[in-house]
């Protein structure tokens, strides 16, 4: 028998609840705490730091307003490699959103359908 799996339909079973008793959402069968053996869990949580969210931006020069988040692309038309972007869901909800580039140079402005 391996730790954390049924016995009896070899199911991988549920996490243990409160009640030390667990069943199988296989073959509704009820096992005790003994079903996991000695088995652990450990698990880490990383939040996120102000240091890595602006890592992930462009830096934006003094006084100059953007239309939304800036990211490093380079614009088609002046080649700044800075561009403001927004998202907007035109299309249906299955599909991806489109999303609308501007230029902080220029203001030239583009889409892109994801």
């Amino acid at each position: 028998m391996d730790p954390g799996f049924c016995p009896d339909c070899g199911s991988i079973l549920p996490p243990l609840k409160n009640s030390n008793r667990v069943s199988c959402y296989g073959c509704q069968s009820e096992f005790d705490a003994a079903a996991f053996g000695t088995m652990e869990t450990e698990y880490t949580i990383h939040f996120n730091s102000y240091a890595n969210k602006k890592s992930d931006q462009a830096d934006r020069p003094e006084g100059e307003e953007a239309e939304g988040p800036i990211v490093n692309r380079q614009c088609p038309k002046c080649g700044n490699d800075q561009m403001s972007y927004a998202t907007l869901q035109l299309r249906s909800a299955d599909e991806g959103q489109t999303v609308f580039f501007t230029c902080t140079k220029c203001k030239y402005k583009m889409s892109e359908n994801s």
